[in-house]
């Protein structure tokens, strides 16, 4: 009879023997397979955690303790063994997120799926625990091995280990990758650990001499192995610098041996110190697709054939493949030209650039914050850094960008994958924030490309300013067929289409120049002439179309990012600096945080749909609807619009000449 279908709650976990617990974990991961295979989502991880979840819950009593998932992808188990056991909407609206979500249990904790974060979380909410009077409560953090690359997860360790009287265990699940294999410094330590001859002669000899001693005597021995110096003390082998950072360390433990586990958390809880345990586990463990795939081990799927794990539907060509492309030519063309992200050197698309170049290439690990102040140190030493990220993982990093790329006027590339609503991962990995955070440095050019040979083009144009940050920004998925320009401007300003009068100015970012041409189309079948212009480079807003609004009674923005602080915004501020008043309507994302759904779901909740669009224009033409369009044939606020934009744009070069 199978077990999983009786477990509604992490307590039915107390009446199965060690037996059961071990079907329970085989019919969990045929559970995970067959289920992910249906919908997509993150396998490989899950599989890994399976004997790991079901040893936490055992252990500890979750939601009194809290159980913290760093990023929180490895989080299907937790769901199953908190009875949410219908899967068949995963990561689509209305079922269950890829990702913990407080809405869905009480078990959930921590929502956003940005890694390194745990350990501050645990950190926060143990000391609320013993400040409070609730110092019997455990706090129980998973973090990857991945996640010890990232500058967070150190900073708060040093504060865990200067407080010592609490109720906190952090568990390294160890399975040697992020996405693909960890980098860095302590991966390697941890591979050493992970492989030396003392941990397999603990799976070899630890059945054979140790259970002779029985719990007590296998409990014993993990406690001692730990050492009086801690965890830290073993990635540095320095024991002067760590000496005083006075963490339990347990382990290395199997992370497949639910008994070893058992025994080890118990100790861990009872320890009423902070703990670090070390369990070693196998990304897509019983999975063998799963394990023969290199490249990150079936981290994230889309929908696949459960027995032989290949996709069910072929993509087309994606955005990130027209960008690995496009480096490597850049980068055969211009040797100073390197490329660096966090982690994510397939996801990002830079595994063709390593292959040509493989000296040219920095993966830093989870740590946007030292990679994009490192850029600006490499764009210092005359190199030119092209730090591919996603859009959603930039915000990391902003006072690098701010204080360090920009200030210094460092010639660095940022390109941000996944920019925009990137569907089913939900809040934390929609990319809507860029464009708002980003706009607001001085002197940073933001391209945002309509199809593939814009951004073959952008890309090279970028590469080539060596005084200032670039941003080049694309959606996730399948690339959008190309739009050709019926003319390009003095500026680089693309014109798609033109209406046979100027009432409205259609100004679409990126991608959404595909939108702009249907609302013009809907438009100017109703007698509204429309106009549609795709500006490559949206920041710094470009004289051009400045006088193309002048001309123009209305002007719509419409972007992939939040409305707040958007380009819109910035359009709309540009023409009143100018003396402009033509009314501008800016058109995008609601500044909310949005749940789980496809794009197009989302997109049609924003009222980002053509007909909506269209519907929504005509009322403002015919007065019914503000902004108003300007009535036909009344003069702008002020004529002579291109002088006033040159001469604002010599003024602007003039001073910057000065500042140099």
């Amino acid at each position: 009879m199978a077990i999983l279908p009786g477990i509604s709650g992490p307590r039915d976990l107390d009446r199965l023997s060690a037996e059961q617990l071990a079907e329970l974990a085989a019919e969990i991961r045929v559970f995970l397979i067959e289920n992910v295979a249906r919908t997509g989502g993150h396998l490989g991880p899950n599989l890994g955690v399976v004997e790991l979840t079901i040893a936490l819950h055992r252990v500890f009593s979750s939601p009194d303790d809290p159980i913290i998932f760093d990023t929180g992808h490895q989080s299907y188990v937790h769901k199953l063994l908190t009875g949410r056991q219908d899967f068949s909407g995963l990561r689509s609206r209305g079922g269950l997120a890829g990702y913990p979500q407080r809405s869905e249990s009480a078990h959930d904790v921590v929502e956003s799926s940005h890694a390194s974060s745990s350990l501050s979380w645990a950190d926060g909410i143990s000391r609320a625990f013993t400040a409070t009077g609730r110092a019997d409560r455990h706090v129980v953090a998973v973090v990857g091995d991945g996640a010890l690359t990232g500058g967070m997860t150190w900073e708060a360790l040093n504060n865990i280990s200067d407080d010592n009287e609490r109720n906190l265990v952090i568990v390294v699940n160890d399975n040697g990758r992020s996405y693909a294999p960890t980098i860095g410094g302590m991966a390697r330590y941890m591979n050493r650990v992970r492989t030396a001859g003392v941990y397999r002669d603990l799976h070899r000899k630890s059945d054979r001499f140790f259970r002779a001693f029985g719990p007590v005597g296998r409990a014993f021995y993990r406690g001692v192995r730990g050492g009086t110096h801690g965890f830290l003390s073993r990635f540095s082998n320095n024991e002067e610098l760590y000496s005083n950072l006075d963490i339990k360390y347990l382990g290395p433990v199997d992370g497949h041996d639910i008994p070893s586990l058992l025994e080890t958390l118990k100790l861990a809880k009872d320890f009423g110190a902070p703990v670090i345990v070390h369990v070693i586990t196998e990304k897509g463990r019983g999975y063998q697709p799963a394990l023969d795939d290199e490249a990150d081990q079936f981290h994230a799927v889309n929908k696949i054939d459960p027995k032989t794990g290949t996709p069910l539907a072929v993509s087309g060509t994606g955005w990130t493949d027209v960008f690995a492309d496009a480096l490597v030519d850049v980068g055969a063309r211009t040797p100073n030209v390197i490329a660096m992200t966090a982690a994510m050197l397939r996801p990002t698309g830079l595994a063709p650039f390593a292959e040509r170049f493989p000296d040219r290439v920095y993966d830093v690990g989870i740590a946007e914050q030292h990679a994009v102040a490192s850029a600006a140190g490499l764009a210092y030493g005359g190199l030119h850094p092209v730090v591919a990220l996603y859009a959603t993982f930039m915000g990391r990093a902003f006072d690098q960008v701010l204080m360090d790329v920009g200030l210094h006027r460092a010639g660095v590339t940022f390109v941000l994958d996944r920019a925009g609503v990137t569907g089913p991962d939900g809040p934390s990995h929609h990319g809507l924030w860029d464009l708002s955070l980003l706009q607001i440095v001085p002197g940073i050019r933001i391209a945002a490309p309509r199809d593939a040979e814009r951004l073959r083009e952008e890309l090279e144009e970028a590469v080539a300013v060596d005084d200032a940050p670039t941003v080049i920004r694309f959606p996730k998925g399948g690339v959008t067929p190309e739009i050709p320009a019926i003319e390009r401007l003095h500026d680089g300003v693309d014109v798609l289409s033109r209406g046979e009068g100027e009432d409205v100015l259609l100004i679409g970012i990126g991608p959404f120049a595909t939108l702009a041409l249907d609302v013009a189309q809907r438009l100017n079948a109703q007698g509204i002439g429309a106009t549609v212009i795709d500006p490559r480079w949206a920041i710094p807003v470009q004289p051009s179309v400045v006088e193309l609004a002048a001309r123009h009674r209305l002007v719509i923005t419409l972007e992939d990012g939040i409305r707040v602080g958007g380009v819109g915004t910035r359009v709309r501020q540009v023409l009143r600096e100018a003396g402009i008043d033509t009314a501008v309507d800016e058109l995008g994302l609601p500044d909310e945080y949005i749940d789980h759904a496809s794009r197009d779901q989302i997109l049609e909740d924003a009222g980002l749909t053509a007909g909506k669009i269209a519907q929504d224009v005509v009322a403002q033409v015919l007065g019914t609807r503000v902004p108003i369009a300007r009535p036909t044939g009344e003069v702008p606020l002020h004529t002579g619009t291109v002088e006033i934009v040159a001469n604002l744009s010599d003024e602007r070069g003039a001073e910057e000449r000065r500042r140099r």
